[in-house]
């Protein structure tokens, strides 16, 4: 049985390292529990309804800068409070006219971030 440092999500079974596949690697664990971070919503963590950036309760907002703004804040306030270690380095979000792929009625972000503890740069795509 090896040895892994979290259980990977969704949870899925993997006999080859137990009951539940695992991360295995530092940035493969903190990619997703930043990418847990972002998509939580404000008190949908029990004993703390400050975690989650809440991407979702913004899905049907207009598509503005002001929205924008509101979305990097909410990224950055996040971060700096439950993930300090992390750096973000660029957002960037993806509107439908720079890419004809992009549904109209969706919400695309790509945020680059970067690890300087370990060393690793690494980017984190969400679609809503």
């Amino acid at each position: 049985m090896s040895l892994g440092l979290s259980p990977k999500l969704p949870l899925r079974t993997d006999k080859r390292v137990g009951s539940y596949a695992l991360n295995q690697t530092y940035p493969e664990m903190i990619k997703q529990n930043f990418k847990n971070l972002i998509l939580t919503n404000p008190g949908e963590r029990i004993m703390d309804t400050r975690f989650g950036a809440g991407l979702r309760m913004l899905l049907f907002e207009l598509n503005t800068d002001n929205l924008k703004t509101e979305i990097v804040s909410r990224i950055n306030k996040q971060v700096n409070l439950y993930m300090p270690f992390i750096s973000i380095n660029q957002i960037i979000f993806h509107d439908e006219d720079e890419n004809l792929s992009v549904n109209p009625n969706s919400l695309e972000v790509t945020i680059n971030y970067s690890i300087p503890p370990i060393g690793v740069n690494d980017f984190l795509d969400i679609s809503l």
